[in-house]
């Protein structure tokens, strides 16, 4: 059997076990979760918990049907072999929607204000702003969007995914090119669905403020955990004696350089972009939510994204050669993820503390309560906010080996496949 040969197994009795394992640390993660939510009647803190931990793995699986896409509108060659494991992250998205259907209840049924303050009409009825979003804001249009986003990307991975699985069975041709004329639209409505996606379940948390650019910082971090997990799926595969003739040093260098491309560079370019431009204009209602962020533990952890997101990891993959070892890659890569779940733990958890703010005197003053513990700004870690995460993480592993366990690893009758194999960086 060559190596080639071996790579296109399906993932068998490896797949079984990491379904098993994933899907029990994933529901055991998640009923821990919300029984200990259940006995401290801490609901507030689960579903910001339960969100910040679907954001995680909804972002990554995102990063993945974007990158199927943009291989298809370019016609990439070189990429062939790693489409695979990129579409079985994308894959998840098919059954993701099961995880939000709560969420979508809860505010549908008038319980959102537990998340989101403009849920509540009694919030809305003393903030003019908020009324003046109320033909946006409000729980049967925001329910509406939500259901029209997850079925958008159902659709598109289930069509794209599924043609390259069928293409592997008949080898058709016709495939590729109906994958190739799709991908255009496929990828304008993922970018309208994953920004609008961004506003209504994360950047509404805190609805008075606005960002023209946090649609695409949220896409920033989508592609920095779908590139940091497709390096973690690709040594693991490899460690385990799979895809040995599929994946070379070629392939790592160009996944380190995606990495660093859009993970590093482009991140903080769009994260330094929007704080400069609302640090520069110094609006209250723009600045309020950049405030709970740089008070109490939450600096420390904006320092961090700073020298743990941008600087550290950009020294580490400026090089040549740590891309190209996947030893080096996949250590690199592994501190990414962690980045990545750090980054939408900032973004979901601090709270405005809006009445102490109002009430200082000055910034100092609010600075003062907050390192005193007299006012919060929702710096209170949980067990709830590990196991939810975990939890999730864990189901998006058995999703992805679900999904790879019934099919070869990489697509074989894909027309390109020979281009991939030969594949060398210039």
């Amino acid at each position: 059997m060559t190596a080639l040969d071996r790579s296109t197994l399906s993932l068998g009795g490896l797949g079984s076990t990491g379904m098993a394992g994933g899907g029990l640390i994933g529901v055991g993660g998640i009923g821990a979760t919300i029984a200990l939510a259940a006995s401290s009647s801490s609901w507030a803190v689960f579903w910001k918990s339960y969100l910040f931990g679907f954001m995680v793995i909804t972002g990554v699986s995102l990063g993945a049907l974007f990158f199927v896409m943009l291989q298809h509108i370019t016609r990439a060659g070189w990429s062939v072999s790693l489409r695979r494991l990129a579409e079985g992250l994308a894959s998840n998205l098919r059954w993701l929607w099961l995880a939000f259907v709560p969420v979508i209840v809860m505010v549908w049924m008038g319980e959102g204000a537990i998340l989101y303050p403009w849920a509540d009409p009694a919030i809305v009825s003393h903030d003019v702003v908020l009324q003046k979003k109320a033909g946006y804001l409000n729980p049967t249009f925001w329910s509406i969007r939500a259901i029209c986003f997850l079925v958008i990307w159902a659709a598109l991975a289930q069509f794209f995914v599924g043609q390259s699985v069928g293409q592997d069975h008949d080898g058709d041709l016709a495939r590729t090119r109906r994958m190739q004329t799709a991908a255009p639209v496929g990828i304008m409505l993922y970018a309208l669905s994953q920004t609008f996606a961004g506003v209504d379940w994360v950047m509404s948390l805190e609805p008075t403020w606005f960002s023209t650019m946090f649609g695409v910082y949220w896409f920033a971090v989508s592609v920095t955990g779908f590139f940091s997990c497709l390096i973690l799926f690709a040594t693991f595969l490899q460690s385990n004696g799979r895809m040995q003739g599929a994946i070379s040093k070629e392939h790592y260098q160009d996944m380190g350089k995606l990495l660093f491309a859009f993970g590093v560079v482009f991140w903080a370019y769009i994260g330094y972009s929007q704080y400069m431009l609302i640090w520069y204009a110094n609006i209250p209602i723009e600045t309020g939510w950049f405030l709970p962020r740089q008070m109490g533990n939450w600096k420390w952890v904006s320092l961090l994204l700073v020298f743990g997101h941008f600087m550290l990891p950009f020294l580490l993959l400026v090089s040549r050669w740590p891309k190209r070892w996947n030893k080096s890659l996949s250590v690199i890569a592994v501190w990414m993820v962690l980045m990545m779940i750090v980054d939408v733990y900032w973004l979901v958890m601090p709270t405005l503390p809006v009445k102490a703010a109002h009430d200082a005197e000055s910034l100092i003053q609010l600075m003062d309560q907050v390192d005193s513990g007299a006012v919060s700004v929702g710096w209170n870690l949980s067990i709830l906010n590990f196991t939810a995460v975990v939890g999730m993480l864990g189901l998006l592993v058995a999703g992805t080996f679900m999904a790879l366990r019934r099919c070869s690893l990489v697509p074989v009758s894909d027309p390109r496949l020979s281009e991939s194999l030969d594949f060398e960086n210039i």
